[in-house]
């Protein structure tokens, strides 16, 4: 060999490490052949500890459906051109967690006005909670309509038709409630079974309907309404709430009541056509 020849044949071999590397990397292979040949596998934890990690990154298993989703659509199989025509029902909600209904269920119009009225109804107990306390006033619902009582003993005084002056704020409060609420507002005057006789009032009808039309007056004062939502009626005694054979029972019937109801009132239609001979409108004659 030339001495040109050595250098090149030098640079062509591999670095003295490499041995030591190769070394190392066989021993390593070793170890953990060893490691694996005296390794036991316990099968039983091994399944726990995956059920673990399964449910802990929310991994569910299938459950195969063993029949096909019940339910029926709202929307046409078919489409047909014509002139569209609303539907008569305002909402529609159907309960998924029961699997065996096979229909929708609509919410109809005379259930939505009850929801309402319950609603109405609870925010006027709040901000009457002190007068209804103090046993001033009573608030009642009788299905969709909302019946704000008002007792004689802090409105009237005995054999009175004119509203007591600490009273009126009360009557305020109640007008600016009413004017939060939409539909009919039928305001009738009651009494006990006593009967009345005296230079204003010659029976309990008179008493009854004067007491009512002075409630409306103050309402319609307190707040911008409109006078053709009202309708003032007395009933006297044939309406009572309870007996009259107590003296509580007869105070608890002396008392002037304030309905709410949407729309036009079927029970308030049948008390003008046979409850009273003394009906009037809040448009017309007054006490």
């Amino acid at each position: 060999m030339s001495a040109a020849e050595a250098p090149a044949k030098q640079a062509r071999s591999l670095p003295a490490w490499v041995m030591t590397f190769a070394d190392l990397m066989t021993l390593l292979m070793c170890f953990f052949v060893l490691l694996l040949a005296f390794s036991e596998l316990d099968a039983a934890r091994f399944k726990q500890l995956s059920g673990s990690m399964r449910e802990a990154f929310g991994v569910q298993a299938k459950v195969e459906a063993r029949t096909i989703p019940k339910g029926t659509s709202i929307i046409a199989q078919e489409f047909s051109p014509g002139k569209p025509e609303p539907t008569p029902i305002n909402s529609v909600r159907q309960f998924t967690i029961d699997s065996s209904k096979n229909s929708l269920d609509a919410l109809s119009e005379e259930s939505r006005m009850l929801e309402e009225a319950r609603r109405h109804a609870a925010r006027i107990r709040l901000a009457l909670e002190q007068e209804i306390k103090r046993g001033d006033v009573a608030v009642e619902l009788d299905g969709a309509k909302i019946i704000i009582r008002i007792l004689e003993k802090a409105s009237f005084a005995s054999g009175r038709a004119d509203v007591r002056p600490d009273f009126v704020p009360i009557l305020q409060k109640i007008a600016g409630l009413i004017g939060t609420n939409d539909g009919t507002v039928a305001v009738s005057g009651h009494t006990d079974n006593v009967p009345i006789a005296n230079a204003r009032f010659r029976s309990n009808w008179e008493l009854s309907t004067s007491r009512a039309v002075s409630v409306a007056h103050e309402l319609l004062a307190a707040a911008p309404l409109n006078q053709e939502r009202f309708v003032v009626v007395g009933h006297a005694d044939t309406r009572p709430q309870t007996g009259n054979d107590s003296v509580e029972g007869r105070a608890k019937n002396r008392r002037v009541d304030i309905s709410i109801t949407r729309g036009i009132v079927r029970d308030t239609e049948e008390t003008l056509s046979v409850g009273s001979t003394a009906e009037l409108r809040t448009g017309g004659s007054g006490q």
